[in-house]
């Protein structure tokens, strides 16, 4: 048998802006609810007082409608968010990996309603900056579920982290340690290894980040020697990870430099992180099964450990549909082409930095209103461009579409990964101003 203990437990979320931390580095976990509902969400930071629809399971195309009838001047690109997707994918979560407290990757959407959302479902946070803890904390959420999950800090953002209670950090080489030593000595530290296997993952993390195996031993001494808390060990297998047997060589890796800790003499760890990489559907229930697998076989028996994650993509990606309208249109033969008001330098900027593979599905408001999904009309292969003078806007090529016109609308599904978070304004095409509309399905 084994078994896995929480630290200490936080309420689901609290609004503590006006509270001044403790110090110390005591750690909190939010907890999910037993029964996620409607209200938990409805009643979150950055939800709470905003319109959020209620629509059916097969209900999006019909609220999308709605919000295009009201865009007739502007035909702006829009979001819209599930709520009800959310709490589906927590619920996942806390079926399938019980033993493993989420950090919801906030670098991958910070959208406020989402983060929100999230806290009030039990999750807990993993920052990079000082404005992702910033835009955390203004939602009310505690600095002790924030784990300052950079392993390269820059020193300003450290002294920051240390102002407000933000006290679990990770580095990976003896020059952070040197800035934390001086900047946050409080604070308690997990040290982040190269997991052996990126996992074939779509953004390999591996050559950036991660202590090799023979710098383990010295980085622990100079922690040791810098009077630092190392509190455990944390790792990333890479973000959208494909080979799920990657989270068992990382965990051994891990059990490995718990054990020389404790041959260094120093106090017991009590983190596993075992970073993201997590996408939904099969690919994360096979992650959950090696995830599971893997503990059972290194961590048997290991008194107060607390395992946490940094799922991003898991909870955003399926949580947004992105629709943008047809500016722009040119036929060269059977080839139709097509451009759209948002692109390469915008949403669709995870084509080149994530590895997306995107689709999308059209919505012939303007041409076709009795069949506006073009069901049984004859598709051409068609280029779909982004609306900037760059040709490398090219966000889809041989992609088979109706014949559609200027002023149809194509929608994009999955589109909450690494999208808006990563886009510019480049031309003059802002990302930032696309506006997110709020809906919830599924919801009890």
């Amino acid at each position: 048998m084994w078994s896995i203990f929480i630290l200490s437990v936080s309420p689901n979320w609290d609004v503590q802006s006006n509270k001044r931390p403790q110090s110390g580095t005591e750690i909190g976990m939010g907890s999910i609810p037993r029964n996620l509902h409607a209200g938990v969400v409805l009643g979150a930071p950055g939800v709470k007082g905003k319109r959020v629809t209620t629509i059916s399971k097969n209900g999006l195309t019909e609220f999308m409608l709605s919000i295009i009838s009201k865009k007739q001047e502007t035909k702006e690109p829009f979001y819209v968010l599930d709520l009800g997707e959310v709490t589906a994918l927590m619920e996942k979560w806390a079926m399938t990996l019980p033993m493993v407290r989420p950090f919801y990757a906030v670098k991958c959407n910070p959208d406020p309603a989402l983060l929100g959302s999230l806290a009030a479902l039990g999750s807990n946070f993993d920052c990079a900056s000082r404005a992702e803890i910033e835009s955390v904390l203004s939602l009310g959420v505690s600095p002790n579920r924030i784990v300052y999950a950079n392993p390269c800090k820059q020193e300003s953002h450290i002294k920051y982290a240390a102002s407000v209670g933000v006290n679990l950090t990770t580095f990976d080489s003896k020059e952070e340690l040197d800035k934390i030593r001086k900047w946050h000595p409080k604070c308690a530290l997990l040290i982040r290894i190269k997991a052996p296997d990126d996992s074939g993952a779509r953004c390999p993390l591996g050559p950036k980040y991660g202590a090799l195996p023979e710098e383990v031993t010295p980085l622990l001494q100079a922690a040791q020697t810098a009077r630092l808390n190392v509190v455990g060990v944390s790792f990333h297998i890479g973000s959208g990870a494909t080979r799920a047997r990657a989270y068992k060589g990382a965990i051994a890796s891990a059990k490995s430099v718990f054990e020389a800790a404790v041959r260094l003499g120093m106090p017991g760890m009590k983190i596993l992180n075992i970073g993201g990489g997590f996408t939904a559907g099969s690919q994360f229930d096979e992650a959950a099964t090696a995830i599971t697998s893997a503990l059972q076989a290194y961590f048997p028996n290991e008194p107060g450990l607390t395992v946490i994650s940094e799922p991003g993509r898991f909870f955003a990606e399926s949580a947004f549909t992105l629709a943008t309208n047809i500016i722009g249109k040119r036929v060269r033969g059977d080839l139709r082409e097509y451009w759209i008001n948002d692109g390469i330098y915008g949403s669709m900027n995870c084509i080149l930095y994530d590895h997306a593979t995107i689709t999308c599905t059209p919505l012939a408001c303007t041409s076709n209103r009795a069949n506006l999904t073009c069901k049984g009309l004859r598709a051409y292969g068609s280029t779909v461009f982004g609306p900037t003078c760059d040709a490398l806007d090219t966000v889809l090529t041989g992609h088979q579409l109706p014949e559609l016109q200027i002023n149809d609308w194509l929608v994009f599904p999955n589109m909450g990964a690494y999208t808006a978070a990563a886009g510019s304004s480049f031309n003059g095409f802002n990302t930032a101003a696309i506006l997110t509309h709020l809906a919830s399905s599924n919801m009890n």
